[in-house]
């Protein structure tokens, strides 16, 4: 089955017009080496191997920065799928679609050299027509690249005609506060300032002041948010869960901290965690109870009409 991954073209999209001319879509990072042949089949051991290579050549940035740059090559190189469609903005806030049609190359002295050959017969997408949650996730994500393969089918839909919007889940018994609910993350990024972790730590950004600490991506799926404290000595895991959060939610931050702390984190900062949910219960306290770095939040979710 074919994936959709969202890409941005160099900053503000600058390199969309020329990529979908010449038929590619590419990244840089300031990384000069040719890695034909050397992508492993996981992406942890190459960001293992070339972290480092990264850091030399890029004096300054961080290991966040370092890990994000590693694993966007990796997907572009080996992760990536012949088959697998893209889509990127272009310069009228359109989304050009595109499908993957060939292996890695490496285009030396080029604008994005770390390259994949894209067909780009697919024509574009109106934004009018696109529900909320791709619009957000193609509008608002700050990353050069992600996975939106859960939009494929919309997307598809919209290439051929205009899609159902409304959900008409038999399972959604509350429909006011699921999509609500479904927007928690954006609206957590939108009024961080506002919040109580709003006030000892701020969204991780890069050193050029780009956001990259939402859906951060670890060895064990991608992390909500990652944050770090303003006087950058801690750095901060969280997890959201819609609804009621179960205990088993306390052993899978464990496992981002536990990567943050292995492979992102300097040798002076220390991690912790923080889960966002609806409510929680006895198994879940009990097992925050031992857990002493990691805290536990309630959302609360209104919706209130005001006569004008």
């Amino acid at each position: 089955m074919a994936g959709c991954y969202f890409i941005r073209l160099g900053k503000q999209g600058a390199f969309t017009q020329d990529a979908v001319e010449r038929g590619y879509i590419g990244v840089d990072y300031g990384m000069v080496d040719d890695f034909t042949g050397k992508f492993p089949d996981e992406w942890t051991a190459f960001n293992k191997a070339y972290i480092p290579r990264y850091l030399e050549l890029n004096p300054g940035k961080g290991k966040v920065a370092a890990g994000l740059a590693c694993g966007t090559i990796w997907t572009i190189g080996k992760g990536m799928q012949d088959g697998d469609f893209v889509v990127t903005p272009d310069a009228a806030g359109h989304l050009r679609v595109g499908q993957v049609t060939g292996p890695y190359m490496f285009c030396p002295g080029e604008a994005l050299p770390h390259r994949r050959p894209v067909s780009w017969q697919f024509g574009t997408i109106d934004r009018d027509g696109m529900s909320a949650e791709l619009r957000r996730s193609t509008d608002r994500y700050p990353a050069t690249l992600a996975n939106i393969s859960q939009h494929l089918a919309e997307i598809e839909g919209l290439l051929q005609a205009p899609p159902q919007l409304v959900s008409t889940d038999p399972e959604v018994e509350d429909p006011v506060q699921f999509a609500l609910e479904k927007y928690l993350e954006e609206f957590l990024v939108d009024n961080w300032a506002k919040t109580e972790l709003g006030k000892g730590y701020d969204i991780y950004c890069d050193e050029e002041g780009t956001q990259i600490g939402r859906q951060y991506l670890s060895d064990t799926g991608p992390l909500d948010i990652l944050a770090v404290s303003k006087d950058r000595t801690e750095l901060l895991v969280v997890e959201l869960k819609r609804g009621k959060a179960s205990d088993s939610v306390v052993g899978q931050i464990q496992r981002y901290m536990g990567y943050i702390k292995d492979q992102v984190a300097e040798p002076t900062q220390a991690v912790r965690g923080v889960i966002i949910a609806l409510d929680d219960d006895l198994r879940i306290r009990r097992a925050l109870s031992v857990a002493t770095n990691i805290d536990f939040y309630r959302y609360q979710v209104k919706f209130a009409l005001t006569k004008a």
